[in-house]
């Protein structure tokens, strides 16, 4: 305890230099936990771009080639759906919701999806977190469409604005659609997930800007209209009725919102019960009138980042390069200090200390900086994870646990402890010679 407050005031006397060592300490623990913590979060929430989805059906292809295009919008899926599987499909036992998914077009190099308004409801991205409106609804009618966060952001659109579809994926655009402009009624909250880049429309809508089904639709919306005039409902345009029965006739939206088309991209399915889901999977791959895939996306996905577990180690070996780096500044800061504090330790063994408290002395010192370097390190590093988390959240789809520190953390912080006192060791046996040297051995 006494060599313990000598080295407390000993780097009192020295608070300068050995403040702005332990402030690199500090440095470097928050930024080996940062980094840790955004290493294992990033992964969690790389599997979870897509969450409470049991399984996505598409085409037959590669389990990541069906992931890409239909979660990332990476890519193109060679062959699609027809609907007449989607709806047997989507029928079977024990399938809670079934979302088609329909690409091809885009705008200015930004996918549009069609969809259906499920798609709102039961799309789950990060922890299960669902799809919320930073303005507006969803779409409600045939020529509306909802933005993701970052295409209202880069683009500028607000509610209210015309935005022109265009037949093709990416930069690479075949044709626009002007004369079927779509009115944007919804703008979502960021999300840090291919949701922020993408267009939502109706399903039924990619058939009718494409004008293969353009006029089933017209008949389709009469007879809806003929059937509510016999209400005493007036109706000046196909879709007016929507805005008064929102509540009231949402199957009858949706049917509307969705059409016949010949086929779609993919589809994700839910179910009841996880015991349908492998059930179920095997039906699909085994499905005689098609060639489809099923796959589970949680699966596909942690497959999908081993392909790039390069960048875990460049993360890893980055943070123990940093804190490499701080403990080597201790290192340098104690040499340096040794030759001016050679009249002090001289003192020391004047008043009886032996050279083996001189010793203990110097290695205390850097246990003491090595110790509150970790201490207001770890302070600086939830800090740090509570004032990024949101922004994380929404720019990079990493949703952050802040939460106690984990064993292999606290494992951590045990490491660069005994990093500490090893690289302590050096100046503390260049301190034990010197006190010998200096001819001061007391005689035993």
């Amino acid at each position: 305890m006494l060599l313990i407050k000598l080295a407390t005031k000993s780097l009192l006397n020295r608070k300068a230099s050995a403040l702005l060592t332990l402030f690199t300490i500090a440095i470097s623990v928050m930024l080996l936990m940062s980094i840790e913590r955004i290493r294992v979060d990033a992964k969690s929430s790389f599997s979870n771009t897509i969450s409470g989805t049991d399984l996505i059906v598409g085409a037959r292809t590669g389990d990541i080639q069906l992931l890409l295009s239909s979660v990332f919008r990476i890519g193109h899926a060679n062959n699609g759906v027809s609907w007449k599987s989607y709806q047997y499909i989507s029928e079977q036992r024990g399938v809670k919701w079934a979302i088609p998914m329909s690409l091809g077009d885009s705008h200015k190099g930004l996918a549009v999806l069609g969809t259906n308004k499920d798609y709102f409801e039961h799309y789950r991205f990060a922890k299960k977190q669902p799809l919320s409106f930073l303005q507006g609804h969803e779409f409600n009618h045939l020529f509306e469409v909802v933005l993701g966060a970052e295409v209202a952001n880069t683009l500028g659109y607000q509610l209210g604005d015309e935005v022109v579809i265009a037949h093709g994926m990416g930069n690479t655009s075949f044709h626009n659609h002007d004369d079927n402009p779509f009115k944007v009624v919804g703008i979502l909250k960021p999300t840090g997930t291919p949701v922020d880049k993408t267009l939502h429309i109706p399903l039924a809508a990619i058939d009718a800007i494409h004008g293969s089904h353009a006029h089933q639709h017209e008949p389709a919306q009469a007879d809806a209209n003929d059937h509510d005039q016999d209400h005493d409902h007036d109706h000046d345009h196909d879709h007016d009725h929507d805005h008064d029965h929102d509540h009231d006739h949402d199957q009858h939206d949706d049917v509307d919102l969705v059409g016949t088309p010949k086929q779609i991209t993919a589809f994700l399915l839910g179910f009841d019960s996880p015991l349908y889901t492998l059930q179920v999977r095997r039906n699909i791959n085994q499905y005689k009138d098609e060639a489809l895939l099923a796959i589970m996306p949680g699966v596909t996905l942690r497959e999908l980042w081993e392909m790039l577990s390069i960048v875990e180690k460049i993360l890893l070996l980055f943070s123990i390069v940093v804190v490499l780096i701080s403990l080597l500044g201790m290192l340098t800061s104690l040499l340096s200090s040794l030759n001016q504090r050679r009249r002090e330790l001289a003192i020391l063994r004047s008043v009886g200390a032996r050279p083996w408290h001189i010793f203990t002395l110097i290695s205390v010192e850097s246990l003491l900086i090595t110790g509150l370097g970790c201490i207001v390190g770890t302070a600086l590093f939830y800090t740090l994870m509570l004032l990024g988390a949101d922004y994380l959240q929404s720019h990079a789809g990493i949703s952050l646990n802040i939460a106690l520190l984990s064993s292999y953390e606290l494992m951590l912080l045990a490491a660069i402890m005994v990093a500490g006192f090893i690289v302590g060791l050096i100046p503390a046996t260049r301190a034990y010679f010197y006190s010998l040297a200096d001819g001061m051995s007391i005689k035993i």
